[in-house]
């Protein structure tokens, strides 16, 4: 019932959701691409484009085919849907031009729900689910559109002047806008070209000017619903409320956007306004964003800061020849030893998705660190288990963007099954949800339907382990990322019902191999600037390292001959009540991921007779020993002394000869 659908070929988005395009990666903005079902074992990604002046990156989507095309000039399209332009008021600004611009101007925050909903206004709303605060960088519509969250903030079609602003609560140096039109399946509405006005007090505003014409600059939007599109003003302004006004847009289409805003913090010499939340962390990490050679480099020093404790090694290469790095950090590296468990986390699955490699890179800077400090939680960890940390699955994709087969897939499937993994999680980014198998519905074309695994109690207690402990998944006072509100629900859901994913890498983990492997999404934003990185670090920290102690949960042992005492190889070790095994690696040392109760373990092996036992799991930090001594049968005993070319005993040739006979 359960054959696994392999995903080697690009991701082909499914109804009601789609793959968007990158923007300025030198901003560490999210790119555009969407919440579609991404959990999928291969799939091509994106680097974040440099979209600036004269040139823009584009992303067409046809179908189940991305086409990446680059023009010279970004036009300002023809308006086929208008509205006149809005009267400011206030002083108008001058237009000397400005002595440096601030591409490097980090997001307010819309996409990451820094800005929160009362911040957000608009002149008009065609419903609530089309209100302001649905007017954010990356936001998803719901399963219909018409519903409470819709896809974008959408004017009314009768408002001839429609406006959306943003409250940054104190005065901040705006430097720059991106945009996106509405995320919806049946609806085509983006604003094609759009104003920028400033104020102080939400009354007085002056405008953006286009310093060759002293008139209000008009700024290119969109030219489809999910590309996003960067525009840097003209002369950074220093203000607290800034207002996009929408001058065109497609035509049988209504004014709809999402956006983000680029803004530097001011000084503030005489303290007036409440200083804003500062994100730090503790540890003095390289908390910056790494392309391909500096993640190289970082892991590199890792490698020479630790040499005792960690190994680099290669499972393969990328489509483009990038080697696919993995990090190995035990007490003995380059071994597996007997009884010690492997885990694994897998991040950079898609290239837009950044969060979950900056957070592996940190994560080996902090092991490697601890460890040399002592830290008895670290040491333990390192000594009792063996981890590799896989940063950038898809290191094309982190560069560039293409549609392509990839090899990236059988190198990490090869991995997967070579090494006698236990426990997993691939890191996504874009919600803030733990996700368990299975990811593919039984019932065929359902969307979504609860498919819970034989081992659904295990799988709910690893996703709710690291839900409980990340900081972000439990703040109460968050709002949802985008339609779902998992906190309802323990910020842990089944993938199948969420969203059905064929071939994907929990899927395969559970199906294929001894590992069990969940996804976690970190953080709503996929591409968080480097100065939010401490928080979401301080966010995923304890997390990251409390999921990796759950390889201690349930029973673990070793199979021996009991003759020679030598572990036996694939030996299947089954327990009662759950139909799923796992099998012995080479050594015949085994784990099994269990919660706490009595179960009833059953050992066997090719030639060798069954062997039963009962184990009890307990609350007390495991895992609970239950070895296995097994005895050959009669028949596997007389094909060794054959192979061996032993003469048989009288009694037994005798014995051969007449059941010879009596077949003959």
């Amino acid at each position: 019932m359960w054959g696994l659908l392999l995903a080697v070929t690009a991701f082909a988005p499914s109804v009601g959701l789609s793959l968007g395009a990158p923007s300025a990666s030198v901003l560490g903005l999210a790119p555009s691409s969407t919440l579609a079902p991404h959990r999928s074992l291969a799939q091509p990604s994106t680097k974040a484009n440099e979209t600036s002046g004269q040139h823009v990156r584009l992303r067409v989507i046809k179908k189940k085919k991305i086409v990446v095309k680059k023009r010279k000039k970004l036009r300002q399209p023809s308006p086929l849907g208008t509205a006149r332009p809005l009267a400011t008021t206030g002083p108008a600004k001058t237009t000397t031009r400005p002595e440096k611009q601030e591409p490097g101007c980090p997001p307010l925050g819309l996409e990451s729900l820094r800005v929160s909903d009362s911040q957000l206004e608009a002149s008009s709303s065609q419903s609530f689910g089309l209100g302001p605060h649905r007017g954010r960088l990356n936001i998803q519509s719901g399963l219909e559109d018409g519903d409470l969250y819709d896809g974008a903030w959408c004017a009314e079609q009768q408002d001839a002047e429609p406006w959306f602003q943003v409250d940054a609560k104190n005065p901040v140096r705006f430097s720059g806008v991106v945009t996106q039109g509405r995320n919806s399946v049946w609806r085509y509405d983006w604003v094609t070209s759009y104003k920028v006005q400033f104020s102080n007090d939400s009354q007085t505003w002056w405008r953006s000017l286009n310093h060759s014409s002293g008139l209000d600059m008009v700024f290119p939007a969109n030219s489809d619903a999910e590309t996003t599109v960067l525009n840097l003003l003209p002369e950074p302004q220093v203000a607290r409320f800034i207002r996009l006004l929408p001058q065109t847009w497609f035509q049988g289409g209504a004014s709809c956007l999402r956006a983000e805003i680029l803004a530097c913090p001011v000084s503030d010499p005489n303290d007036l306004f409440p200083k804003a939340h500062t994100q730090e962390s503790s540890d003095s990490l390289d908390f910056r964003h790494h392309n391909y050679k500096a993640m190289r480099k970082l892991m590199k020093q890792v490698n020479e800061q630790c040499p005792n404790i960690t190994r680099i090694y290669s499972i393969g290469k990328s489509h483009q020849g990038l080697k696919l790095y993995v990090m190995e950090m035990s007490d003995q590296p380059g071994e597996h030893e007997l009884g010690e468990p492997e885990v694994r986390y897998v991040a950079g699955m898609h290239g837009n998705e950044a969060l979950g490699r900056e957070l592996l890179l940190l994560l080996m800077q902090y092991l490697c660190r601890e460890f040399l400090r002592g830290d008895p939680r670290v040491t333990r960890l390192l000594t009792e288990t063996r981890i590799h940390l896989l940063p950038s699955m898809n290191p094309d994709g982190y560069e560039t963007a293409y549609q392509k087969v990839a090899p990236e897939t059988w190198a990490v499937i090869k991995w997967m099954t070579r090494i006698p993994f236990v426990l997993s999680a691939n890191l996504h980014g874009g919600e803030l949800v733990v996700s368990y198998p299975f990811d593919m519905t039984r019932t065929p074309w359902a969307a979504r339907e609860l498919t819970p695994t034989p081992d659904d109690a295990v799988f709910r207690w690893l996703s709710t382990v690291y839900a409980g402990t990340n900081r972000a998944m439990q703040d109460t006072d968050r709002r949802p990322c985008h339609s779902q509100d998992f906190s309802l629900h323990g910020n842990v859901i089944n993938g199948a019902d969420w969203h059905t994913v064929p071939g994907s890498m929990n899927d395969f983990s559970y199906l294929h191999t001894n590992c069990f492997e969940v996804t976690v999404e970190l953080s709503c934003d996929k591409f968080p600037h480097e100065k939010e990185l401490p928080q979401e670090w301080e966010n995923n920290k304890d997390a990251l390292l409390t999921y990796l102690e759950q390889v201690r949960m349930g029973i673990a042992g070793v199979v021996r001959d009991k003759d020679t005492e030598v572990g036996i190889a694939d030996a299947v070790i089954a327990v009662e009540g759950i139909n799923h095994d796992v099998t012995t690696a080479w050594g015949g040392d085994y784990w099994r991921l269990l919660t706490p109760g009595d179960y009833v373990v059953t050992a066997s092996a090719e030639g060798y007779h069954s062997v039963k036992r009962h184990c009890r799991v307990t609350f007390e930090e495991g895992p609970v020993p239950c070895n296995f001594l097994l005895t050959k049968t009669p028949k596997q005993r007389l094909r060794e002394l054959l192979a061996a070319g032993a003469k048989l005993p009288p009694d037994l040739r005798r014995k051969l000869e007449r059941l010879r006979g009596r077949k003959n």
